[in-house]
Order: structure tokens, then C-alpha cells, then sequence
């Protein structure tokens, strides 16, 4: 009988090994129309030394793609059907039976979130209804014996009301009771985990004179922060924003609940006003994420000292329909046609040195100067002629500079008149969340493209 406990031992920490590993994974993102196939795709993440893959739906092509594979799956219903299941079972039912069903026994499929940052970017009306989907979806996969797979959500770090210090972390007060505490309950109730989208690029971008660039890239070796209130010390961002969450959740009584990152990385370029986003901050950024994650023993958060975090790094791919800015859409750690942006490996195990050399980084400091928003060459001019008509309806007297006899109505071309349309149009906007974007027909430049007595208007920096 003494052998029993010690054989249970074992046995627990042979089922955890997985669940608990700290191997790393990446996310699959699909808005691109110039992405390799799903066979080709996975491949490229074996390759890459992944040991993890995200899909932010269940797109069959790619779970059949991972067919046979050893990489553990994450799936994800999507945010605009979360309300029609919180209220049906039976849909619920239908989406396991059509999505997880068919390909569970070939497929490591391990994790299943319903929804993405859906406190972030979705109406408010499906806030309340993610833990009841939650509920419905777990429900089902208990029918259909597929206990294995944890149901989750994913967040984003403004949930948050406070996060610094990190001892003072606080959920938002909107959400913390109504959405949050019922959340924290179900994944304690089914050991499940936090996912949690970490990007300290984003906290630094907000603030680049308080917060040092070297100590958001895990490579400061002098600057500290003591939090006064803990006594924890940290030597880089990631933590500090990891451990805020820790103490939110302890705050609403759930010390325990285990953090999973499902999105981290450092963009590899962007627009001309975003500073920061280049190759060098992008690779010094993962390859440093990568050996703290994968670090065994693991090293954990100074609240959380040698815990292991489960993680996927955002993303494999450059993804060229990606709204918003520029650095939406220069995520990825590989191009399109499949090569490397820089050399990682998602593993951990090959050195710096074993690397090519990165180029310099050129814009770690803000952009000083005038910028214009012009027509992206080559663009669908049915799409631009659309394009133009929004931005010269937006009212502020916008285009009267191309109206037929004014002073820019010549030349009079579509790609003249919309290029002039975009940046009158962004330097009145931008202030309030305007991007150089337009759905991909439009693109920043430094070079004045103003003619004659024609001036365009532009955003000084």
C-alpha cells in the first residue's frame, strides 16, 4: 500500500508534463491573401520549433492540416456567435459535434477560447454572456468525453483599471463583478487558465520617456523597479504587467489561477509616426521572451517565482489585411512567402551567436517632422474611388481643394484627387484614432507630394 501515493506521484506529474511544459507556441493569423497553404503553414511552425498553435476560429483546412502533428491546438469560437450560444445548448452542441468532434482523435486539440478580447473590441452586450458560453461549451465537450480540453477567454491587459504598481492591480470596476469574478470562478472550478495578450511594446509606445526601451526588451541590466507595497523587484516589463494581473485576481480572491500568455511579441515595423517597430526590437524582443519562457528550471514572475507560463508568441505571419496601423500588420515572425524576418527558434535551445546579424534600429526615437497620407500604388480603383468618396464625406470642408476650378482639382486623376482626399482627411482625424489606412489603399510617406499651388495638408510630429 506505501507504493500507492508514490505511484499516483508520478502518474500526476506524467499527465501535467504537457499541460505545464514550458514549451512555446505561436498564433496562426489568417488576414492575408498572400499566405501559404495550411499544410505548408504547419511545416513552417514545426519548423520554427513551436510546440504550440493558436487558430482564432476552427478552420478546418488548417485542423486537418495538424492532423498527426505533435503540436497542442488551441481553437476559438468566435466573438459574434458567443450570444447565440450563451443561450442555447443546443447550438452549442452543434458547433463541439461540427468542430472539435471529428478531429479530437487526430488532432491535439487542448485549449478552446470562447471569444478574443472581447471586453476590448466587442459591443457590450455580449460581455455578460461569455461565461454562460463558456458554461454551455464546457457542458458539451463533458457529453462527448473530451474533459482534456480547457475552456477559457482571452484578455487584454485593459481590462485593468490599475496596473501599476503591480501590487495594485485592479479590475476594471465596470467589469470585475459582473464578468470577471464569474469567469475567475469557472476556471478555478475546472483548473482551466487565464489567457492573457501581454504587450509590453504597447505599454512603452504610450509612455517612451518614463519606461526605458532596454527594460522592455529584456535587456536592461541596471535599471530595477522595486514595487514599495510587495517588496517584489523587477527587472523588466513583462513582468510588472504579468504580476498586475496576479494581484487583480488575488484581489477577487483567486491567488491561485494559473496565467496563460496567448499572445506576446514586439512588432518588426510600422508606420512612419510609430516609434519602436523595427527587426531588431522585434527579434531582441521574442528571442529574449523565448529563453525567459522556456528557462528551466522556470523562472516565473517575482509574485509568482518558479512557476511554469504556457505561452504563444503573436505571430507567424506579416498579415497584409490587417486592419488599423501599420504595425497590425508586422507582427509576424515570418514573411508571406514563408522566410524568416529574423532568425528564432521558438524552442530556446539555439543561441544568439548561431543568428544572422540584425540591422540597426532606426527609429527608437519618435519621427521628427512632417507626414503625408497618399494612395498605396496599384490599389483597386473601384476600391479607391469608394475609399475617396468616404473621406470627402466626412464633412470639415475636407476636399473643397479638389473640386472642379479649385486649386488641386488638377491633375485630375483618381489617384490625385484621393491621395489629397486621405490626407486632408487623416491630419484632422488622426487625434481621434484616424490611421493612414483606408482597407490597404493607403500608405504614409515623408516626401511631400504637394504640387504647384497645390499644398497638402500633412501631420507634423
Amino acid at each position: 500500500m506505501a507504493l500507492l501515493p508514490l505511484y499516483f506521484f508520478f502518474l500526476f506529474l506524467s499527465v501535467s508534463s504537457g499541460e505545464f511544459s514550458s514549451q512555446v507556441g505561436v498564433n496562426y493569423g489568417q488576414l492575408g491573401n498572400n499566405l501559404p497553404s495550411p499544410k505548408q503553414s504547419v511545416k513552417l511552425i514545426q519548423s520554427l520549433g513551436a510546440k504550440r498553435v493558436k487558430i482564432y476560429d476552427a478552420n478546418h483546412d488548417i485542423l486537418n492540416a495538424l492532423n498527426g502533428t505533435n503540436l497542442q491546438v488551441c481553437i476559438m469560437v468566435p466573438n459574434e456567435i458567443i450570444n447565440n450560444i450563451s443561450t442555447s445548448q443546443k447550438l452549442a452542441d452543434s458547433w463541439v459535434e461540427t468542430n472539435v468532434v471529428p478531429f479530437y482523435s487526430t488532432t491535439k486539440i487542448r485549449y478552446l477560447l470562447v471569444g478574443n478580447e472581447v471586453i476590448s473590441g466587442s459591443p457590450k452586450d455580449i460581455w455578460s454572456n461569455i461565461v454562460p458560453a463558456m458554461r454551455k461549451i464546457k457542458k458539451s465537450l463533458k457529453t462527448h468525453g473530451l474533459d482534456k480540453i480547457k475552456v477559457s477567454t482571452s484578455m487584454a491587459m485593459d481590462v485593468l483599471e490599475s496596473s501599476f504598481p503591480p501590487s495594485n492591480g485592479t479590475f476594471r470596476s465596470d467589469i470585475a463583478d459582473s464578468i470577471v469574478r464569474p469567469l475567475l470562478q469557472f476556471l478555478h472550478r475546472t483548473k482551466s487558465f487565464y489567457f492573457l495578450d501581454v504587450y509590453p511594446y504597447f505599454a512603452w509606445v504610450m509612455d517612451p520617456k518614463n519606461i526605458n526601451l532596454e527594460y522592455a526588451l529584456f535587456e536592461s541590466r541596471t535599471i530595477k523597479y522595486t514595487d514599495r507595497l510587495s517588496n517584489l523587484t523587477y527587472t523588466n516589463l513583462f513582468d510588472q504587467m504579468v504580476d498586475s494581473v496576479v494581484f487583480a485576481m488575488k484581489r477577487l480572491g483567486y491567488p491561485d489561477i494559473r496565467i496563460w500568455i496567448a499572445e506576446t511579441g514586439w512588432p518588426n515595423a510600422g508606420d512612419i509616426d510609430q516609434i519602436g517597430a523595427n527587426i531588431y526590437n522585434a527579434a531582441t524582443y521574442n528571442r529574449n521572451v523565448v529563453k525567459k519562457l522556456t528557462a528551466k528550471p522556470p523562472i516565473g514572475t517575482p509574485a509568482r517565482p518558479g512557476w511554469v507560463i504556457p505561452s504563444l508568441i503573436f505571430a507567424l505571419y506579416n498579415e497584409n489585411q490587417k486592419p488599423g496601423p501599420g504595425t497590425e500588420r508586422h507582427f509576424g515572425l515570418l514573411y508571406p512567402n514563408g522566410t524568416k524576418i529574423y532568425g528564432i527558434d521558438l524552442s530556446g535551445k539555439t543561441p544568439d551567436s548561431c543568428f544572422e546579424p540584425l540591422p540597426k534600429p532606426d527609429n527608437n526615437e519618435p519621427y521628427k517632422g512632417k507626414i503625408w497620407c497618399v494612395a498605396a500604388k496599384g490599389v483597386n480603383e473601384t476600391a479607391l474611388s469608394s475609399a475617396l468618396s468616404y473621406a470627402c464625406s466626412q464633412g470639415n470642408r475636407t476636399c473643397d481643394p479638389i473640386q472642379p476650378g479649385k486649386k488641386c482639382f488638377k491633375p485630375d486623376s483618381l489617384f490625385w484627387h484621393a491621395s489629397y482626399a486621405f490626407s486632408s482627411y487623416w491630419s484632422q482625424s488622426r487625434k481621434t484614432g484616424a490611421t493612414c489606412y483606408f482597407n490597404g489603399l493607403a500608405t504614409q510617406t515623408a516626401k511631400d507630394p504637394s504640387f504647384g499651388h497645390c499644398k497638402f495638408p500633412s501631420v507634423s510630429l
